[in-house]
């Protein structure tokens, strides 16, 4: 069985990989980094070198970028069924909702920097808050359009059922919701709730007092006058 290490910090895109060994159901460990300048060490660096999470070493070798991450994964365990093979009728489908994820932190990751991350208020831009915002609601427009065509007995994003492109979208619009609620996106909004049931979801989540995001939601911040 292949020695597996997961370096991570909760509430971040490393959630995804997490989330993903836990339906692989596959033997890992976890190493939990803080969010803060520790992931500039560099031994921390040998591993991710952009100091990023998450980053992945399994039988001696390194991996950083999740959405690698999760196709490597898949491949590698294949009989879990949460990739699709070359040759596939939703391989392409399932390549782009696992990169469309990517698309979808940017905006939260600019959301995060402005509300969380600069203290000081004279950093932070109610405009591009609300643009940020805006630019995740249309994310969830895209989403929606997918979850609202009308293909038989399709309530995940692929015609084929639940994959890694459920994972990596769903764990996107686990964070973004901390910015952008759902809504006005309602297809979306069920098949979020039907991830959310899910054991290796919940296994995913932070404790409480691990939780990046303090508050259940940030509306765009308004200057002081």
């Amino acid at each position: 069985m292949s020695e597996i290490v997961l370096h991570h910090c909760p509430q971040t895109r490393s959630m995804r990989s997490l989330w993903l060994l836990h339906e692989l159901e596959v033997p890992f460990q976890i190493v939990v980094h803080s969010f803060d300048k520790s992931l500039r060490d560099p031994s921390y660096l040998a591993l991710s070198p952009a100091g990023r999470v998450p980053a992945l070493e399994i039988d001696g070798e390194r991996m950083f970028e999740t959405g690698a991450i999760t196709q490597y994964l898949c491949e590698r365990f294949p009989d879990a069924g949460l990739g699709r093979d070359v040759g596939n009728p939703d391989r392409m489908a399932w390549l782009v909702w696992v990169n469309f994820a990517e698309t979808v932190s940017q905006h939260i990751a600019a959301l995060t920097q402005q509300h969380i991350m600069l203290y000081d208020d004279a950093m932070r831009s109610p405009v591009v808050m609300k643009l940020e915002a805006a630019r995740l609601s249309k994310c969830y427009d895209a989403i929606e359009a997918r979850l609202s065509t009308p293909i038989e007995n399709r309530d995940m994003l692929l015609t084929s059922g639940f994959s890694a492109a459920d994972i990596s979208v769903g764990q996107a619009v686990y964070l973004g919701q901390k910015f952008c609620t759902l809504e006005r996106h309602p297809a979306t909004a069920r098949w979020f709730a039907q991830l959310s049931e899910r054991p290796a979801f919940k296994a995913s989540l932070p404790s409480e007092d691990a939780q990046l995001y303090t508050k259940p939601f940030y509306p765009a911040w308004e200057p002081s006058t």
